[in-house]
């Protein structure tokens, strides 16, 4: 027995997204993934999308912690046990003609989603297990949802996305309201609801039909094509997926408008949806911090500052440090590993692999495996198999950097710009993010937010400027916005805090934003010691943190920090 569904043409607002699932549903091989906060309505579009196709279609779910037996197919061990070994059919051929949904598509194995994408790509995937074969088509839509909070896809899984859609929840309270009213009613009485959207939802599910059957007829002239490439260009996009989607979603579009032929109109509709994922990252508007009041005898003293703090923009190249792997310990809970065992963390199980000497057996395939070569249950050396479990959670490095001016008059900048390269290169993996925060000037700003890629990360470095005063302050309380369940935030400073931001005191606000910084945090103090004042000291105890000299750090073979979990 399914429960209801809430009705897709009774979703509130959300018109891009209903737009791209329609055009999926059109056309398959236009993938969507959903971004967005939770509670803004991701997963009820998605499942209401299953009631406007054609036929009782199935709607799967893939859990994140699936085998790839389960999603493409393995040996049917019943059958294996009975000495009839055959193929089981996996959640690919269970989706096929419906609609496949992956709830945190973030969080999937890349093993797996490479899998599911080249399947959704070719419209067939192909099984290959213990000496059996077998093609099975793969025609459905494929639809995921995420929470950029929890993670980012890595930019080669989330280009092989056709859209992308950015939601949120309405801040209108009308239309608040009007969610709130929408869901009572469905929730007291599900079978009324439906009947009254039941009109709409039939007239919704008949032009895609109508659109799916003649969309091969609708033309796409060269025009078109050369507009396409043209529009795709403007945005500095490389990837020719890209222009391969426009073309698709608005063939789509024109297909559900009854047009003949594409325009320019129906290519500059689907034009953000196939490009909000492939464009460059822009910067979030930030808002300028407070201006406190201030005394006459402050802006005295600020004029008498040390000439360094008003030093001019500067440019240093980098000077290579070696620098120790962060790693990132759990105290207090285990995964995965006997309570005695101090061996590393352990994710969830997402496939099997031939051993002779597996660290973790896994039953199953190695009882498949002898079954299937020898026609009895007797596991032999050379049918073990060992579990392969997924790899830790990715890690963000948030990295405030103080480029003041103070740092300028010893062009300590090279050696700063250097150490945060090295950190990178000894701890940062293959699926971490970075952020980078430089705090100079009379603001902090994000010059890289959050990406996997470190090219972005050394790019902004290389031409980070030194130079001006250090709102260290509001660097800090620019990283709080930033900060997940796994992240590490790298302060790069000596300490001179002189940017008041939540009053006269830059120092104090600078502690003040320090102990708000609730992750795990490691000090990089840069003092010169001729003018040392321990200040980065005292700042890495307001964080709970680490606290390392910057030449120190090619002396230390590692920095453990221990996140502590109840």
């Amino acid at each position: 027995m399914t429960s209801p569904q809430f009705p897709f043409s009774a979703v509130v607002g959300l018109e891009t997204l209903k737009l791209a699932l329609q055009l999926a549903a059109i056309d398959h091989r236009l993938s969507v993934v959903v971004r967005g906060d939770k509670g803004a309505g991701k997963s009820t579009a998605a499942r209401g999308l299953a009631a406007l196709l054609e036929g009782n279609v199935p709607f799967i779910t893939l859990p994140i912690g699936a085998t790839e037996d389960r999603l493409l197919g393995g040996i049917d061990v019943e059958k294996a046990l009975r000495g009839e070994p055959s193929l089981k059919r996996g959640l690919l051929a269970e989706a096929n003609g419906g609609v496949l949904y992956i709830d945190e598509v973030n969080l999937l194995p890349d093993h797996l989603a490479d899998a599911l994408l080249d399947a959704v790509a070719s419209g067939v995937h192909t099984v290959e297990r213990e000496g059996f074969s077998a093609s099975q088509a793969a025609d459905f839509v494929l639809l995921g949802s995420m929470n950029p909070e929890e993670g980012a896809l890595r930019p080669q899984l989330l280009d092989r996305f056709a859209l992308a859609v950015d939601v949120e929840a309405p801040s209108d309270v009308a239309m608040r309201c009007e969610v709130l009213e929408r869901r009572l009613a469905f929730d007291r009485d599900p079978d009324a609801f439906e009947r009254s959207w039941r009109e709409t939802q039939e007239s919704v599910a008949s032009a895609l039909a109508v659109a799916k059957t003649r969309i091969a007829s609708v033309a796409v002239p060269r025009e078109m094509l050369h507009y396409v490439a043209m529009r795709v260009a403007e945005h500095d996009v490389q990837s020719l997926r890209a222009d391969l989607a426009v073309v698709r979603a608005s063939r789509a579009h024109a297909a559900f408008d009854g047009a003949e032929a594409v325009t320019t109109v129906h290519v500059e509709t689907v034009l953000p949806l196939a490009l909000a994922h492939r464009t460059p990252a822009k910067s979030r508007s930030r808002t300028p911090p407070p201006s406190p009041q201030r005394s006459d005898d402050q802006s005295r003293q600020n004029d008498q500052q040390p000439t360094e703090e008003r030093a001019p923009e500067r440019v240093f190249e980098t000077t290579w440090v070696a620098a120790p792997q962060l790693t990132v310990e759990h105290a207090g809970h285990r995964t995965g590993r006997a309570a005695g065992d101090s061996g590393p963390v352990v994710g969830p199980i997402v496939a099997s692999r031939r051993s002779d000497t597996p660290r973790e057996l896994d039953l199953r395939p190695s009882l498949v495996h002898a079954v299937t070569h020898t026609g009895v249950a007797r596991i032999r050396v050379e049918d073990l198999h060992e579990r392969v479990r997924a790899p830790r959670a990715s890690t963000r490095f948030i990295l405030i950097v103080d480029s003041s001016g103070s740092h300028a008059i010893q062009d300590r900048m090279r050696l700063v710009k250097g150490a945060v390269s090295g950190l990178l290169d000894a701890s940062h993996g293959r699926h971490d993010e970075v952020v980078v925060i430089t705090c100079r000037g009379a603001e902090a700003q994000v010059l890289v937010e959050p990406t996997s890629s470190r090219e972005d990360a050394d790019r902004a470095l290389d031409y980070l400027p030194t130079g001006g005063r250090t709102p260290l302050a509001h660097g800090l309380e620019l990283a709080a916005t930033y900060v997940t369940d796994a992240a590490v935030a790298v302060v790069i400073t000596d300490g001179h805090a002189n940017v008041p931001l939540r009053s006269d005191d830059a120092w104090a606000d600078a502690l003040g934003a320090a102990s708000a910084l609730n992750c795990l945090a490691l000090v990089i103090d840069t003092e010169d010691d001729q003018r040392a004042t321990g200040n980065p000291e005292k700042l890495a105890a307001a964080m709970r943190a680490t606290c390392i000299r910057l030449e120190e750090l090619d002396q230390a073979h590692a920095v453990r920090l221990i996140r502590e979990i109840a």
